[in-house]
């Protein structure tokens, strides 16, 4: 928290979670840097809550301040017509974070909400992007640019609205559906000018990859995930979960503790989306820090989804 600036910013950046030099990251951005303080339940009067909220609740304003594009201020200002689009991934994840953040009320991020939720439920219904969303550029694969599909963003967002999936319940039930559908298997990236951006935000379908018998090479996902479709009610309609469930359940003791064998280290995080929520334990030296991350995660899932968790 000692790196934040008097700006709210973390990193100098927004989206990062690992460095990449290509991309002027160096640092942990500031929608992940706020997601864990805000996941670690820090008071909303603290320093660095108080800076990232008056961070973040600017850039759902629309000011067009260039500098408010921070890691994607170059695709801005060499390609004309790409800012709308990435100033919409920002104003999703801004809106995501403040509202994880108990902010769901405020009516900047129920109009945020209610509007990301007007894109999607025009996505869901259109046939013909549904059927084909993706389109051939240059020898790549893009998302089609009047595709505006879920995002990782977008879901967070969403599921910690509750107010917001009453009002909009059948919009809520066709997410569901999508997201319990195989995910694209091509790689796509979204048309940024002249440029291809690279993502692993937008959701065509489920983004769980779990083989037949549950196992995933990113538990740290699997299990933000599960919590996200938990909170939205929607958890039935993924075929993905209850696998990684089974198989997560098979190694928790009689009292719900997850006891795998051989538990050397803490499971390996691939995709960044859950960098704030794991690990929260700080520490992975004994065998029950290494286990107290994945315990209390699969606890909160099966309180939201109303499950019991049951051992072999």
């Amino acid at each position: 928290m000692k790196k934040q600036k008097d700006t709210g910013v973390w990193g100098g950046n927004l989206l990062g979670v690992t460095p990449n030099k290509a991309a002027g990251i160096k640092d942990i951005g500031t929608i992940h840097q706020y997601l864990r303080i805000a996941e670690l339940r820090w008071s909303r009067e603290s320093r660095p809550h108080r800076l990232g909220s008056r961070l973040l609740f600017r850039l759902l304003s629309r000011d067009p301040d260039p500098k408010l594009l921070f890691e994607f201020v170059k695709y801005g200002a060499a390609e004309p017509g790409v800012e709308p689009r990435v100033r919409q991934v920002i104003r999703e994840a801004a809106a995501a974070a403040l509202a994880a953040s108990g902010f769901g009320d405020d009516p900047r991020v129920r109009g945020a909400a209610h509007a990301v939720a007007n894109q999607i439920s025009t996505f869901l219904r259109s046939s013909e992007l549904l059927a084909q969303p993706l389109l051939k550029a240059g020898g790549a694969w893009v998302l089609n640019p009047q595709a505006f599909p879920p995002t990782i963003f977008s879901v967070a967002l969403l599921a910690h609205m509750p107010a917001v999936q009453r009002e909009r319940a059948g919009l809520i039930e066709r997410l569901g559906a999508s997201l319990g559908q195989p995910s694209a298997k091509r790689v796509f990236g979204i048309v940024c000018g002249k440029k291809v951006l690279k993502q692993s935000f937008v959701l065509l379908g489920d983004p769980l990859k779990v083989t037949a018998s549950g196992q995933t090479d990113d538990v740290p996902f699997a299990l933000y995930w599960l919590e996200l479709l938990a909170r939205l009610g929607i958890l039935r309609h993924s075929t993905s979960a209850p696998k990684f469930w089974a198989r997560m359940a098979k190694d928790c003791d009689a009292d719900g503790v997850w006891r795998p064998k051989n538990l050397r280290s803490l499971p390996k995080r691939v995709l960044p989306w859950s960098y704030h929520a794991f690990p929260l334990e700080g520490d992975a030296k004994s065998v029950e820090g290494r286990q107290s991350d994945v315990t209390f995660r699969m606890a909160l899932i099966a309180r939201l989804a109303g499950w019991e968790i049951t051992t072999t």
